[in-house]
């Protein structure tokens, strides 16, 4: 019942954390927008465009609002309350009324988890219908489980780059770094991209490796690209061992 409660009282902080609902809003409504956008200016224009072609090739987009999402929801815990409210941080009242650390992180864990997959779960399908009305074209009832697949591979690719995020903020405790971090290498310039140019162990980390969850080979800048399920696991990896590294640092030191 702690944990639940706990749960409870993670989801009401976090959806009155102005910052988090913004990065849910990029997630789903910046999704939707752009695919609009792309939707519009390539019909009738660009050959073989497809709703899936456009939409999956927005998700980059919505990963920066997933990643903000699980930066948030540890860096308002020690981000300084104004003089006013005496300047101190919100990780010592919460640790107050949660004194287990591990429930609390579990909970944050969950919290950003259910909210990145229903986030997906609503902009992925819209942007698709919409993208189909634009288009006036059909991806063909016999691909709609690879459609369906793929969209589940959305989901779980923003759900885990933004536990990757979280983790690393337990790591820095402030957003700054893991912000500017996350939304250059997923939006600006990737590190990984870059990398996979020098060697193809870069196909394993964890952002390249999860692309092909929902990205077709022939969309990505990347020699010989992870089958879908071993990326998946690849990336999925990752995030556990992030997790875990930041559950014993949270859980150990001092806040």
């Amino acid at each position: 019942m702690t944990l639940l409660r706990t749960i409870a009282g993670e989801f009401r902080k976090t959806l009155t954390l102005p910052s988090a609902l913004v990065a849910l809003g990029i997630a789903l409504f910046g999704t939707i927008a752009v695919s609009l956008l792309v939707a519009s200016s390539s019909a009738g224009h660009v050959a073989h465009a497809t709703p899936a072609s456009v939409v999956f090739n927005t998700i980059p987009l919505g990963t920066v609002g997933a990643v903000i999402l699980g930066v948030i929801v540890i860096s308002s815990e020690y981000t300084a309350n104004t003089p006013d409210a005496g300047g101190g941080r919100q990780i010592s009242a919460t640790l107050v009324a949660i004194p287990h650390r591990l429930v609390l992180l579990l909970s944050k864990v969950v919290v950003v988890i259910v909210l990145t997959v229903v986030t997906a779960a609503s902009a992925i399908p819209a942007s698709l219908g919409l993208a189909h009305v634009i288009l006036g074209a059909t991806d063909g009832e016999e691909n709609l489980r690879d459609l369906i697949a793929r969209s589940a591979g959305v989901a779980l690719y923003w759900t885990l780059m933004s536990l990757i995020a979280l983790a690393v903020t337990v790591f820095t405790r402030s957003g700054i770094v893991p912000l500017i971090w996350f939304i250059a290498n997923s939006s600006l310039v990737s590190v990984s991209l870059l990398l996979s140019k020098l060697t193809s162990l870069a196909g394993y980390l964890p952002d390249l490796a999860g692309m092909r969850l929902f990205a077709a080979p022939s969309s990505l800048a990347v020699h010989d690209p992870l089958e879908p399920l071993t990326g998946g696991l690849v990336m999925a990896a990752w995030a556990i061992v992030f997790l875990t590294a930041s559950m014993l640092a949270f859980t150990r030191r001092d806040a």
